[in-house]
């Protein structure tokens, strides 16, 4: 009895040994992450070998010195055996790096870069959290200007942070390319009296020796660009949806009298919801600077506002919600699937007022029809550096001329399946067309060709379809 025992141990022994053998890992064969995500228009952005999943941002801030020191774990997945990888910060200084609660070895690269070097190779699939400790005055980091603001303070000592292409990078470590989507959340510590503004749910706030410290998490996966913080004495404004979705506005001091505009966001999603779908984001709102700048953007849940933006601006930013924020562009040479749709959506709310598009439609093509400036914008492969160029104005005209060529059911059914079928995800101009020709049951290959990728005024059976033709 004792020595069947004793043989059958030693069996058990042998297969587990030899279990354990069939099921060793693969042996590794790390490589530096690229420094690059592929975007030919932005080569330099974002960064290859991970997917980042979770931003934990930390900040604290000086309001008086306009010091930022920052503490941000990234938890990213391995896509390949990585002996290192890089990170998108810009000028600040960095203190120590760790990797999974180890410290791991870093440098900078021309000051855009971090490079991170882990204690040993990170095995494809690995999920791993990369702590960052850094600080400094970030609205002294250089930036090209246009859409990329920068990290910028207010006139009354406050600081705030928009931009496009470019901004996370001035404040946190990111994987800096719209192809990277990650849920975010902000913590942030404020002198008492200031109150930070950010993406997604309101998680409370307490203040404790003088300092204020507030949460907020965005649940729904999002574009770094589309990340943002607001620091001001705002009035801040708190309501619901009807269906719940929580509603935070604030108004920086100076902005109090634009309460009216925010007021009518209800209304406005309502109306978008009815054109584009179920509203997208966990939560609603807007922050309402009293600074000049030129423009205003869609950043995620929270549209972020210049001083001059009116109705009209809270239905752009605002539709983006749907169009550039829950369905991100891939790469910018597709930019039109943002900003052609957001612009189009004005026209939309132009018509719910009464005005007949068909008529606006042909008023601007008499204006522009001599326009070689004009109508040389192409709206898709545009080329680095000109991806703003036409989107917002031939972006409209074409919009509409697409609706008159695919008629209103079928334009109809794209509004709605375009958000839908790329719900929280990024999508390409290849999708879209393959989508419009889908919907419509025809070839509108030469018709997307002359508005969109055409350097030159279409066509007059494209410029004039369907009831734009009498």
């Amino acid at each position: 009895m004792r020595s069947r025992r004793l043989v059958a141990i030693a069996l058990v022994g042998v297969l587990a040994l030899s279990a354990c053998s069939t099921d060793d890992p693969p042996p590794m064969h790390p490589t530096a992450g690229a420094a690059g995500a592929g975007d030919p228009y932005y080569p330099g952005d974002g960064n290859g070998g991970y997917d980042a999943l979770d931003y934990h941002v930390g900040v604290g801030y000086d309001p008086a010195s306009g010091r930022l020191d920052g503490d941000t774990t990234v938890t990213a997945k391995a896509t390949q055996d990585l002996s290192r990888f890089d990170l998108d910060l810009r000028g600040l200084d960095v203190q120590s790096v760790e990797i999974d609660g180890g410290p791991a070895k870093f440098s900078r690269d021309k000051a855009l870069k971090l490079v991170v070097t882990p204690p040993s190779p990170l095995r494809a699939g690995t999920t791993f959290h990369t702590r960052v400790r850094y600080g400094g005055d970030p609205s002294k980091t250089a930036h090209e200007g246009a859409s990329e603001n920068g990290w910028s303070r207010s006139a009354d000592g406050g600081a705030y942070m928009v931009g496009e292409p470019h901004s996370a990078a001035f404040w946190f470590p990111v994987n800096e390319t719209p192809r990277d989507k990650a849920t975010f959340t902000l913590t942030a510590h404020v002198p008492a009296g200031w109150t930070v503004i950010s993406n997604g749910r309101e998680q409370g706030s307490s203040t404790t020796a003088g300092k204020t410290t507030s949460t907020w998490t965005e649940p729904n996966p999002i574009a770094s660009y589309l990340t943002t913080i607001a620091i001001d004495k705002f009035t801040v404004e708190r309501s619901t949806l009807p269906d719940g979705t929580p509603v935070v506005s604030a108004y920086a001091p100076g902005a109090e009298a634009r309460e009216g505009t925010g007021s009518q966001l209800p209304d406005v999603l309502a109306f978008l919801a009815g054109k584009f779908g179920p509203y997208p984001q966990s939560a609603a709102g807007g922050i309402y600077l009293d600074e000049d700048i030129h423009f205003s953007l869609e950043t995620q849940t929270r549209p972020t506002y210049a001083k001059w933006a009116e109705l009209l601006t809270l239905v752009h930013e605002n539709a983006h919600q749907w169009f550039g924020d829950s369905v991100s562009l891939d790469s910018w040479s597709d930019i039109c699937l943002n900003e052609c749709f957001a612009s189009y959506a004005q026209w939309l709310w132009a018509e719910r007022e009464g005005q007949n598009l068909d008529d606006r439609y042909r008023a601007a093509v008499e204006i522009t029809h001599d326009s070689t400036d004009f109508w040389s914008q192409k709206l898709t492969g545009m080329g680095a550096g000109h991806e703003f160029e036409g989107v917002y104005d031939k972006g409209i005209l074409a919009m509409h001329a697409l609706r008159r060529r695919m008629g209103e059911t079928a334009f109809d059914r794209l509004l709605h399946e375009w958000p839908a079928e790329h719900r929280h995800g990024n999508a390409t101009w290849d999708q879209f067309e393959q989508l419009v020709s889908k919907v419509s049951g025809q070839n509108l290959t030469a018709f997307v060709d002359d508005w969109f990728r055409g350097a030159k005024r279409p066509d007059d059976a494209d410029l004039y379809p369907g009831s734009l033709r009498s």
